[in-house]
């Protein structure tokens, strides 16, 4: 699949602002199964700074600057993106979750060590009790990995309700988790909050859905908006697996992987400090339309 992505972000400020200084992470990663040929980046007013490195989460980050009186920011994002077919392995022949989260404790370096990194609690995704109560009904003992994390993600897409006016960026997530209403990045940092507290690496993952579904196949929730999903480690044979408990999918084809981190914190899309803003009016637009040959 290859998609057009246009992600436009609008901040329009109360009073005038003098400086600001931004990071925007808008460019989608590189893959085995994802390729983004094409990016493009469209500041105004126009920056007097400008620099792009790559966070130490691999995502690509552009810092930028900004120095004269305005009112209006405009950060319009555009890339061409393309999506192979994913080879997900069968839920029941992964490993025991047992095995992988304790080949990620071990002491000699590894892929699975490396991944441990994602084991513990972050600025907006504390480690508890409480989670791990929630998540032992998908993880009895010697259950394999992908089996259980499938089990998770229907659970929360069942138990948990989507509710747009329930939480904000600031909602504590044992408030979502108690409460069971909120949006994709609460069911997000939920089911990472679960799976780190049974002790296993997982991290959040921000990115896009295919605005408009194939034929026969239903809306999903998070499409014409930045949407959020889950990453656990899965073993060294599998690496990386995804989940997408909003929806009660595995991701393949139909999402579009922009960054990841520890959380939401790690991977905002655009994030700054201004001079003399007062109060302002953020609006996002996203458009992910399948492109031709």
């Amino acid at each position: 699949m290859r998609y057009h992505v246009i992600h436009r972000t609008t901040c329009t400020y109360e009073s005038p602002v003098t400086v600001c200084h931004y990071n925007a992470r808008l460019e989608p990663r590189v893959l085995p199964t994802q390729d983004c040929p094409w990016h493009e980046l469209t500041i105004r007013p126009e920056p007097v700074e400008k620099a792009e490195r790559a966070d130490y989460f691999g995502n690509h980050s552009v810092y930028f600057e900004i120095e004269g009186s305005h009112q209006k920011l405009e950060v319009i994002a555009r890339s061409l993106v393309e999506i192979s077919p994913s080879d997900l392995p069968d839920p029941s022949v992964t490993p025991a979750w047992e095995m992988v989260r304790d080949a990620c404790r071990a002491d000699l370096p590894s892929t699975a060590t490396a991944a441990g990194d994602f084991g513990f609690a972050s600025q907006l995704i504390p480690v508890g009790t409480e989670f791990a109560d929630y998540a032992r009904a998908s993880f009895p003992a010697r259950r394999p990995i992908l089996e259980a994390v499938c089990d998770l993600n229907r659970r929360i897409h069942e138990d948990f309700i989507f509710d747009p006016s329930a939480t904000d960026i600031a909602t504590p997530v044992t408030e979502v988790l108690k409460n069971r209403r909120g949006v994709c990045q609460d069911f997000a940092q939920v089911m990472i909050a679960c799976l780190r507290s049974i002790g296993l690496p997982a991290r959040y993952v921000s990115g896009y859905l295919e605005t408009e579904p194939p034929p026969g196949q239903p809306k999903l929730i998070g499409a014409d908006a930045s949407h959020a999903w889950v990453s656990v480690f899965c073993g060294e044979a599998h690496g990386w697996m995804d989940a997408d408990p909003t929806n009660n999918i595995l991701p393949e084809q139909r999402h579009i992987t922009l960054a990841w981190g520890r959380d939401f914190a790690d991977v905002s899309p655009l994030r700054g400090v201004t001079l003399g803003a007062g109060e302002h009016h953020l609006q996002v637009a996203v458009d992910v339309l399948p492109a031709g040959d």
